[in-house]
């Protein structure tokens, strides 16, 4: 089948610069509700998950986000903050897919977390990046 818009083939390299960008600033402001306004929540959400010090973790995973946040951003090795997001967004969406409770947030924003991160992690940072594809 023909391609309705072949010009905008040209333009392929955005798409991966567009979910970069998303994706780490989403990761940014997530990192920093873990820090301030939702913190005493994932306390509490890790202690229900026997991840104790709880208040150690849930700074750890923090600061995860907000850095790889950051690195996606800047398009600096992509790849790994992709799959560390691949990882911890798969596990927050089984939890939240077998645990209700302990998350409360809604299991369509961590598939689309999920599928993004995905998504880059097989296509790479795209235009705009640090990453120098070998």
């Amino acid at each position: 089948m023909l391609n309705p818009f072949p010009d905008l083939l040209t333009y392929s390299l955005l798409a991966p610069l567009l979910l970069r960008l998303t994706l780490g600033l989403i990761f940014i402001d997530l990192g920093v509700l873990k820090l301030r306004a939702e913190k005493s929540r994932w306390i509490t959400s890790f202690e229900t998950l026997y991840l104790r010090p709880a208040d150690l973790f849930v700074n750890i995973y923090a600061f995860l986000q907000i850095i790889g946040g950051a690195l996606l951003i800047f398009g600096l090795w992509t790849q790994i903050a992709a799959l560390m997001f691949v990882i911890l967004t798969g596990a927050e969406l089984y939890i939240e897919w077998r645990m209700r409770e302990v998350l409360k947030r809604d299991l369509t924003f961590y598939f689309l977390l999920f599928i993004i991160s995905l998504s880059l992690l097989f296509t790479g940072a795209g235009a705009y990046a640090l990453d120098i594809p070998l």
